[in-house]
């Protein structure tokens, strides 16, 4: 079965980085094939009592300038790779801004690391892969 448009989810993770070989892979199976690699990042909260206290503006230019870089390393590996994808950077929540761009886009799989750079967030919260594969609308393939 090939793919039209592929959305692979990317922070690079070692995880992450399976998952864009894997998405590379499937992608030169057919001429025809778009491949959109998307890094989600969002900029951190910190919780008060009932409201959220404001967080420095230098921390947030630091979480997207870190963004930034996740994302030039996806596109040189795309480019090692002789791809002609695109590379997006979005701000939002991981797991549901994936899953919004995937929809919005036309993408007929999403492709996605089993383990990405939550820690303990993740443990406690839910994994974002298992929340895109919970809630998609089209085929996920999640890479060990």
């Amino acid at each position: 079965m090939l793919f039209n448009k592929i959305v692979a989810a990317y922070d690079g993770s070692k995880a992450a980085n399976k998952a864009l070989d894997k998405a590379i892979e499937l992608a030169k199976l057919s001429a025809d094939t778009e491949l959109i690699v998307l890094h989600v990042y969002d900029f951190p909260r910190f919780y008060v009592a009932e409201g959220y206290a404001p967080v420095p503006a230098s921390m947030n230019q630091d979480y997207f300038n870190l963004a930034s870089k996740t994302a030039d390393e996806a596109e040189n590996r795309l480019k090692e790779a002789g791809l002609s994808a695109k590379m997006e950077l979005v701000q939002g929540p991981a797991a549901e801004t994936i899953l919004e761009y995937a929809g919005k886009n036309g993408a007929d799989l999403i492709v996605i690391g089993s383990r990405g750079l939550g820690g303990i967030r993740e443990f406690v919260l839910g994994s974002v892969s298992h929340n895109v594969v919970q809630h998609a609308q089209i085929p996920v393939l999640v890479v060990k």
